[in-house]
């Protein structure tokens, strides 16, 4: 695996944070601020209950939330994002049946500049629809995107739905099975990953990331397949699909195609069956990680890793 620094990009996301139960209040458990010293330090005081602020809130409706806004809001931290330059928000909860394991928390800034989309599309009546979504300055392609629709197998977000997996969607302006080609090419969105977010009621949500060159949700996204790998087993996971912006091999065939407990960040996901931010040398060179587990009922059967 290619473990060189690049020169640091604009990403799409700021700020990355896990919220993890403890007791009846969620606490910190990890995260990557960069140079927003002042938020991070608001942040590690901070706890929630159930219902409370967008963490707690995302617990105790069980469905991953955007909020786009946060003046005036439920988000407590309004001050300390405002100073830091931060307007936006998705949460993310991680459910192994009907068990929080923890909350994913990812926070944006606005400008004229940033182009790319964090979306989550919730399922009625046969339909997946857009719940909610933060564009950045994408405006015309948040429009789009409220006025479509995907059933089961259409589109990334329906073909999430369909095989209960996440999926990586490569050159999206070029339509290879992605409706909003034309507009996605437009803006420069060339890289999609899908993933489900399971949710104790069973209602279907799936999340997509949509990333643009200019300013990346991340520069390499990785999918780990760990159906048969038990939560705190000896089995390993194995990646199943990947891509990356670095020239080069995107990983070593004999040796990084397997992961086992413990090893790195997407074995410490794959051990724990929690969240795992690392700003370290188990990001491989990048400024930062996070490797996110997908449960099926109450085992651990994917684990998606981004690097920005």
């Amino acid at each position: 695996m290619d473990t060189l620094m690049e020169t640091p990009v604009r990403t799409f996301v700021d700020v990355m944070e896990i919220w993890v139960p403890e007791g009846d209040r969620l606490v910190p458990g990890g995260g990557h601020y960069g140079t927003l010293s002042a938020f991070a330090e608001a942040s590690r005081k901070t706890s929630f209950a159930r219902g409370e602020g967008l963490p707690g809130k995302a617990w105790a409706e069980e469905r991953p939330i955007v909020l786009k806004a946060f003046e005036g809001s439920y988000f407590l931290r309004t001050d300390a994002a405002k100073e830091a330059g931060l307007t936006s928000a998705v949460a993310i909860p991680v459910f192994a049946g009907r068990t929080l394991k923890a909350v994913l928390v990812v926070l944006c800034s606005d400008d004229a500049d940033r182009y790319g989309a964090i979306e989550v599309w919730a399922e009625s009546d046969g339909i997946l629809s857009l719940q909610d979504g933060y564009y950045g300055a994408a405006k015309q392609f948040e429009e789009i995107s409220q006025r479509t629709t995907f059933k089961r197998g259409q589109g990334l977000p329906g073909s999430v739905w369909s095989s209960k997996t996440p999926i990586l969607m490569r050159d999206l302006g070029l339509g290879y099975g992605f409706m909003r080609a034309e507009s996605a090419g437009k803006i420069g969105l060339n890289t999609g990953l899908g993933l489900p977010v399971p949710v104790p009621n069973g209602t279907t949500y799936a999340l997509t990331l949509l990333t643009a060159s200019g300013t990346p949700i991340a520069r390499r996204f990785e999918i780990w397949d760990a159906r048969t790998a038990k939560v705190g087993s000896s089995g390993k996971a194995v990646l199943s699909d990947g891509i990356c912006a670095r020239s080069g091999p995107l990983w070593n065939f004999e040796t990084d195609r397997m992961v086992a407990p413990w090893q790195g960040p997407v074995g410490r996901a794959l051990a724990s069956g929690l969240p795992v931010i690392d700003t370290g040398a188990g990001a491989a060179g990048y400024a930062s990680m996070v490797a996110l587990p997908i449960h099926r009922g109450a085992e651990l059967a994917h684990i998606v890793a981004w690097y920005c």
